[in-house]
This record gives structure tokens, C-alpha cells and sequence, in this order.
């Protein structure tokens, strides 16, 4: 397939032009600025170097048990539950919501645009969910990342049940039944040529995260064990910035029905670069900011924090786990409080918004507004509390 693409000019052209204005390059051409300006380049390297050994090793780590732990959720039908008793549907969506990333919440989603589920349970499964985002507070602060869970679960149920009270359980449904939204896509060649890498890497990367995590000197190696991050992490960046999104498996129809849903590691390595390109844009921009122009973001939020949990749950109604990722990264550097993080746990919708507003936007639009209340509610009870 390769020889054939290199061997036709106007493909080469498309491919070329398409990764010309690919939005996803800003960021590596942003990181190769930094590293050839010396003063920055400085606060780069061991900025790169810790968004990798900090965060994508410990995220990658988990999304491989995870993946292995939970091969394939089943297409579960939420109409029986619904039809048994509303409170059990309602119960199970926000479990479902609970599981980290987007697949619970998509499976409830699907269910609703097929007219099998109630619009309580979308407010239930989308309040609860904490998207990508869970992954990375699993990995770094694995009892804060039960705790924003159990919470949102709560929060999800007692939604569920009042929204039940206040609409029908067809309220909001499409007339139309929809083709089932797809929350896995074909990988490209970049991201299948990275696993070669990372199979590698992966382990000795574990080891060594281990032993920063653990405080342990790392003597004369700790420049080299620098230099290996950094490259890492810019290593999957550009693999996250040259990938295509691809088709998703059930869409490939004729020449590509032979195609094969991707590999559990394939897939760890898809979702660790996503959340690794997110992470260091932060880490970048806020050491860029405190370093240049003397911003401290920590002090900030201390001296207004009373914004910060309505400023987290407002980044929560964005569409998208992307936003929610740089939320929790602040949250896992001590710049903004817990109380922010559980507001933007309970109003993030995460990648279950994006098929929701395309079949069902009357629908996808207030569950979200629904959500956002109680991750106000939520989000200022525990900052007076705390």
C-alpha cells in the first residue's frame, strides 16, 4: 500500500498538503521553537522529560492493565433495565459512566439515539463520566482518582433520578434511529510503526518513573535519563500530530473489509499519546508563563481561588477530553484545588458529547446544562469545606 501511495504524485501531493495544515503540527513545531532558542531550551528538556516519566509511563502503564483487565465492553441493552424499573436504568448508566474513558458513556449515548434508553440515564452516564481525564488522576493519584469516581457516580444517580421526575423517559429522543456511534478508530502507520518503540521502552521507562516517583538519586545518569524523556515525549507528539484520525471499524465497507479492530497495545499507545501531546502543551505553557512573564498560576488560583471551581466546571462544558486532561494535570502539579477538579469531573461530558450533539443535539445540549449544576454545587460545597 505504501508503494502504491509513493508511486501516485496526487496522493503524495494530498498526504503532503493534508500534514501541512494539520492544526496537530502547531504543537511540535511550537516544542522545536523552544529547543532551538537556548534560554528556553533550558526549561524544555526537563519539562519534556517530566511530562513523560511523570505522566505518559504511569498513563500508559495503566491503560495497558486496563485494556487487558476490560478487553471489550458488550453492546449492553439499557431498554430491559428501563423497562424493569427506571431507577436501576439510571443506576447502571452512571456506572457505566464511572468506567475510565468514554466507552460507558458512548454505549449509553448509542442506546438513547436507538430509542432503548431514557434521557435521565444520558444526564446520569454524562455526569458521571470523567473521560481520558480518569486515566491520568488513576495513574498519578490512583485514591483521588476513586474518590472524583465514587463522587461522580453519586452525583450521576441523584441527576439521573431528579431529571426521571421532571421528563418523560422519551423526552428529547430522535425520531430517527441512528447507525451506532464508534468510539475506536483504524490506527495509522505512524501510530502501528510506534509500538515497535514502545515495547521497548515502555518497561525501562516504568523502572526508571518508579524511581523518581520514589525520590531515589539518580547520580550521573539523571542527564542522560533526561535527555531519553525528552525525546520520548517529543517522540510521541509527533507520532499523536502525524497521525490521521482514520476510519472507525464498523464505517470501512468494500476495500477494507478485511481490516481488523487494532491491538489492545495499539490501542494503549493511541490514547497515550493523545493524553502526552495535552500534557506537555500544558506543562509547557505553564512553565513558559511562570519562567517569561513571571506568571504564577499557583499563587493565582490561591489568591482568587474562589474562581477556580467555576472557571474548571466552565473548561467542562467543552466538548472533548482534551481540555479536561490540562484540568487534572493542574490539579496533579498542586495549582488548582480539589474542589476545582470535582466540579470539572461532574461537568465534563468527555468524547461522548461529540456523537451526542451529532444525533441527538437538543438532548446532548441539556444533559450537559444539567450536569453543569450539580458540578457547581458539588465543586463550591467541598471548596467552603475544605
Amino acid at each position: 500500500m505504501l508503494s502504491q501511495s509513493a508511486n501516485s504524485p496526487s496522493r503524495l501531493v494530498h498526504l503532503l498538503s493534508t500534514q501541512l495544515t494539520n492544526k496537530r503540527l502547531l504543537l511540535p513545531f511550537f516544542l522545536a521553537l523552544a529547543l532551538a532558542y537556548e534560554p528556553i531550551r533550558t526549561i524544555t528538556l526537563p519539562t519534556l522529560a517530566d511530562a513523560f516519566f511523570q505522566v505518559s509511563v504511569f498513563v500508559a502503564g495503566t491503560l495497558f492493565i486496563y485494556y487487558y483487565l476490560v478487553d471489550k465492553l458488550p453492546q449492553l441493552e439499557l431498554s430491559y433495565l428501563k423497562a424493569k424499573s427506571p431507577a436501576l436504568e439510571i443506576v447502571f448508566a452512571a456506572v457505566l459512566g464511572a468506567l475510565p474513558g468514554c466507552g460507558g458513556a458512548i454505549i449509553v449515548v448509542t442506546q438513547f439515539t436507538k430509542r432503548q434508553a431514557s434521557f435521565a440515564s444520558v444526564v446520569a452516564v454524562l455526569t458521571a463520566t470523567m473521560g481520558d481525564a480518569a486515566f491520568l488522576l488513576l495513574a498519578k493519584k490512583p485514591l483521588e482518582g476513586l474518590l472524583i469516581i465514587g463522587i461522580g457516580v453519586g452525583v450521576g444517580i441523584i441527576s439521573g433520578l431528579i431529571v426521571n421526575v421532571i421528563h418523560k423517559q422519551e423526552f428529547c429522543q430522535p425520531d430517527e434511529q441512528h447507525a451506532q456511534p464508534h468510539d475506536c478508530t483504524k490506527p495509522s502507520t505512524m501510530v502501528i510503526a510506534s509500538t515497535k518503540v514502545w515495547k521497548v521502552a515502555l518497561l525501562p521507562s516504568l523502572v526508571i518513573a518508579f524511581l523518581i516517583a520514589f525520590n531515589v538519586d539518580l547520580g550521573e545518569f539523571e542527564h542522560s535519563i533526561t535527555l531519553v524523556g525528552a525525546a520520548m515525549a517529543i517522540f510521541a507528539v509527533l507520532v499523536w500530530a502525524l497521525s490521521s484520525e482514520g476510519k472507525t471499524y464498523k464505517q470501512i465497507t468494500g476495500e477494507d473489509e478485511e481490516f481488523e479492530p487494532p491491538s489492545k497495545f495499539t490501542r494503549v499507545l493511541q490514547d497515550t499519546h493523545f493524553v502526552t501531546a495535552w500534557v506537555v502543551a500544558s506543562f509547557m505553557l505553564y512553565e513558559l508563563a511562570v519562567t517569561l512573564f513571571g506568571l504564577d498560576l499557583k499563587q493565582w488560583f490561591s489568591e482568587f481561588a474562589v474562581f477556580a471551581p467555576l472557571i474548571a466546571v466552565l473548561i467542562g462544558l467543552l466538548p472533548g477530553c482534551g481540555p479536561q486532561i490540562v484540568v487534572t494535570t493542574l490539579y496533579i502539579q498542586g495549582i488548582i484545588p480539589f474542589s476545582a477538579l470535582a466540579g470539572n469531573a461532574i461537568s465534563n461530558d468527555g468524547d461522548a458529547l461529540f456523537p451526542a450533539i451529532a444525533m441527538a443535539p437538543k438532548a446532548a445540549v441539556l444533559a450537559t446544562c444539567y450536569s453543569a449544576i450539580p458540578a457547581l454545587g458539588v465543586g463550591y460545597g467541598l471548596y467552603w469545606l475544605m
